[in-house]
């Protein structure tokens, strides 16, 4: 099948999470197999590699590219939010290493039918799993103004959410959204003129915040990556790559918390007992290379973070 994605600071996430050959591994987000086939070029007779995904058409393609591997790898069509209760299914209580690449697949961008792209039309879906029940016509067509534009204001961080749901409720009442490119130039009719030459598509903003939603990415993320960090053995190493600011702010904010994980006032000595569980790999964002970048331009969002479990 024709399923190409290209994998997102490859040699970095080797380095940071530093696979060994007896190792066991788990790819939370496998898309098209590039981060997994990597890992499981390192394992031996002993080594395990499990790959997580919601999306069937990237199950499918990473269990191909997987196949020379054996039963050394193991592929399921699940939500990272779901890790624990795999790993407890294939019989593995912890593990050495997780890696987190989040964010949306070309392939998803690329085929209108998935109802991703504000630039190519299609149906207005936008679920990484077909399986899943709302849509994003579902929302834009059902949801009140007012929680319309709490969602685009939360989850897109766009400053003029509140024009945008009313032209979106404005116009629902003519005819239902039904399509991607509808929507899109409905928000942006509704951006002021001078906003519209600024930061890209104007209605990338709000395809963010309604994927966020449908999927419900930002709650998978905080149960899976709070998962990962309860399975992952001491001297393990947890990585994240994250595409914009609200996946960025969680993996921080979790990471901190296992840094400095004392309650005690500020500027009081501590009293709390609670020791450092994580100790940061990454003391600045690593970022993609120009020349990856030049290669492949959707990698420029691309922001990795690690930890190593004490």
């Amino acid at each position: 099948m024709n399923y190409h994605h290209e994998t997102v600071l490859l040699a970095e996430v080797l380095r940071y999470l530093a696979p060994r050959p007896d190792g066991i591994y788990v790819d939370c987000t496998a898309g098209g197999g590039g981060h997994s086939q990597a890992i499981a070029a390192v394992l031996g007779p002993d080594g395990r590699l499990v790959a997580l995904d919601r999306d069937p058409a990237a199950v499918e393609a990473t269990r191909e590219r997987l196949k020379p591997f054996g039963e050394r790898v193991a592929v399921f069509r699940r939500s990272f939010g779901a890790l624990e209760e795999v790993l407890g299914e294939v019989g593995l209580g912890k593990v050495d290493g997780v890696i987190f690449d989040l964010g949306v697949s070309s392939p998803q961008l690329d085929e209108p039918w998935r109802g991703f792209s504000y630039r190519q039309d299609g149906p207005l879906d936008m679920r990484m799993d077909s399986g899943l029940g709302r849509t994003a016509a579902d929302l834009v067509n059902g949801l009140p103004e007012r929680d319309l534009a709490a969602i685009i204001r939360r989850y897109g961080e766009d400053p003029f959410a509140g024009r945008i749901a009313r032209a979106i409720v404005r116009e629902r009442v003519k005819e239902p959204f039904r399509t991607t490119l509808r929507l899109a130039e409905t928000v942006r009719e509704a951006v002021p003129h001078q906003a519209r030459r600024e930061g890209g598509h104007p209605a990338r903003r709000t395809f963010q915040a309604l994927r966020i939603v449908v999927n419900d990415e930002l709650e998978q993320l905080e149960t899976g990556l709070e998962a990962a960090l309860r399975l992952v053995l001491p001297g393990g190493r947890v990585v994240v790559i994250s595409f914009h600011s609200l996946e960025d702010r969680i993996v921080k904010k979790t990471f901190r918390r296992g840094v400095n994980p004392c309650r005690c006032p500020p500027r009081m000595p501590c009293v709390c007992g609670l020791q450092p569980t994580l100790k940061l790999l990454t003391s600045r964002l690593i970022r993609p290379a120009e020349a990856e970048v030049a290669v492949n331009f959707r990698s420029r969002g691309a922001k990795l973070r690690a930890a190593l479990v004490l």
